[in-house]
């Protein structure tokens, strides 16, 4: 099944976390394209952020391997894949608790699924013990309406 996309693009980076604002600034680019609010491009910046973290500090645990973002305009709406190869995750619904962490002694806040929830319109989270971890969530881009008073503005200066 083809998906109707207007426009895609993947990225794959190496589990180090210098690259999580690498792979911030890339997305908010791409996603530009839809000409979001700058709220809009923070909480997707943030989301983005929480999600490869998650990848570095979690998925791996002290040993690289890849992280791989697909992201997907479609229409007004961004979707987002974030996905790893690493260790999994054992209970999908814990690890979205609030404060939930299993790095306490990284000093993890345990708010990363939260957060990710909070920016974003939707959140999915697919997860395999041993296979990796993929993380979807998508996000409408509000439609900028022309404002009356500027056409209005236009037209007087025309005539």
């Amino acid at each position: 099944m083809k998906e109707n996309l207007n426009n895609k693009m993947k990225l794959e980076f190496i589990s180090k976390s210098s690259n999580e604002a690498f792979a911030r600034v890339t997305v908010a680019a791409f996603v530009s394209q839809l000409d979001p609010t700058i709220e809009e491009l923070a909480d997707i910046k943030t989301a983005v952020s929480e999600a490869v973290t998650n990848c570095i500090i979690h998925a791996y645990d002290k040993r690289q391997g890849i992280v791989k973002i697909i992201a997907k305009l479609k229409d007004n709406e961004v979707i987002i894949e974030v996905s790893d190869n690493g260790k999994g995750i054992e209970n999908i619904d814990m690890a979205k608790e609030p404060l939930y962490t299993t790095k306490p002694n990284l000093e993890r806040s345990g708010m990363g699924f939260t957060i990710m929830e909070s920016f974003m319109d939707k959140l999915e989270i697919e997860s395999i013990v041993g296979l990796g971890t993929k993380v979807t969530m998508s996000k409408k881009i509000k439609v900028k309406q022309e404002n009356e008073n500027d056409e209005e503005l236009e037209t007087s200066e025309n005539k």
